[in-house]
């Protein structure tokens, strides 16, 4: 088990192709998993009879979380992983492997929200910071997760993007760079790997009702009235909601989905 690791050996993990998490078992990836998103989607994947590596740069909090599950009786890893350091990256992914025999679901989800910035005063240190986690780490995790996925033929990603890899917000151009620049990435890969029995997809969530949207509320950011009203649903979406649109996609459900960005935005990009 790696450093900084808490959680329990899988029980057979193995089998041919992809593993149906709302019938059981299959093993899952989820970075970015302390909290909001990816958290939900780890406890997801969970309570769908997955075993799941959670991984963080918050090692307290992550840690938490996967006893949490394992206290529940689920199969969960903690480990703690810098999503802008590769060799970070690898260590974790391959720690899930090492733990459970493979990798069948990965929720590449890790990002960050930014302050808004005039586009001519934004410094390069915020820039390669938002790139560093928002893309530089998606691509990593990708990649790693991919070198495993590839050796057994089979898996299915999701990339988190967001409702602004399609459309962009006045002061947050970095932002939104990485955000289309997830779904370019998402796109590509997906023809690569679509033919050896690997599917990869992304998500573009709305507005969502997490600690960092609740802290970009709190600076005077966001107005949460607005956010509201300009979705169609009037309400801002919940973690758990992006959590099953994960597993659909992960899902044999979604086997012949490959290579969208799929909107879980309450109409938002409709109007």
């Amino acid at each position: 088990m790696p450093p900084g690791g808490t959680g329990v050996p899988a029980r057979g993990a193995g089998g041919a192709g992809l593993v149906a998490v709302r019938g059981g078992g299959g093993v899952a990836f989820v970075s970015g998993a302390s909290s909001g998103m990816g958290l939900a989607a780890a406890r997801a994947f969970a309570e769908s009879g997955a075993s799941v590596t959670l991984a963080d740069i918050n090692e307290a909090a992550v840690t938490a979380a996967a006893k949490q599950l394992t206290d529940e009786g689920h199969q969960a890893l903690a480990v703690v992983c810098d999503v802008t350091d590769e060799d970070q990256v690898a260590a974790a992914v391959d720690s899930t492997v090492e733990t459970f025999g493979r990798l069948d679901m990965a929720y590449t989800n890790a990002c960050i929200q930014i302050p808004p910035t005039d586009a001519a005063e934004e410094s390069a240190e915020q820039f390669d910071h938002v790139n560093a986690i928002n893309l530089h780490g998606i691509w990593a995790s990708m990649k790693h997760e991919l070198r495993h996925m590839r050796a057994q033929g089979s898996g299915a990603i999701v990339n988190c993007s967001s409702l602004g890899g399609l459309v962009g917000i006045p002061g947050l151009a970095s932002y939104h760079a990485t955000k289309h620049g997830v779904i370019g990435l998402t796109g590509s890969a997906a023809l690569e790997y679509a033919p050896r029995g690997i599917r990869i997809n992304a998500i573009r969530p709305g507005t969502i009702d997490t600690p960092m949207v609740s802290d970009v509320i709190v600076r005077g950011e966001l107005d949460r009235a607005e956010a509201e009203a300009g979705q169609p649903i009037n309400r801002l979406g919940t973690a758990e909601e992006i959590a099953q649109a994960v597993l659909w996609l992960c899902s044999p459900g979604a086997s012949f989905v490959i290579g969208v960005a799929l909107p879980v935005d309450a109409g938002y990009v409709a109007q």
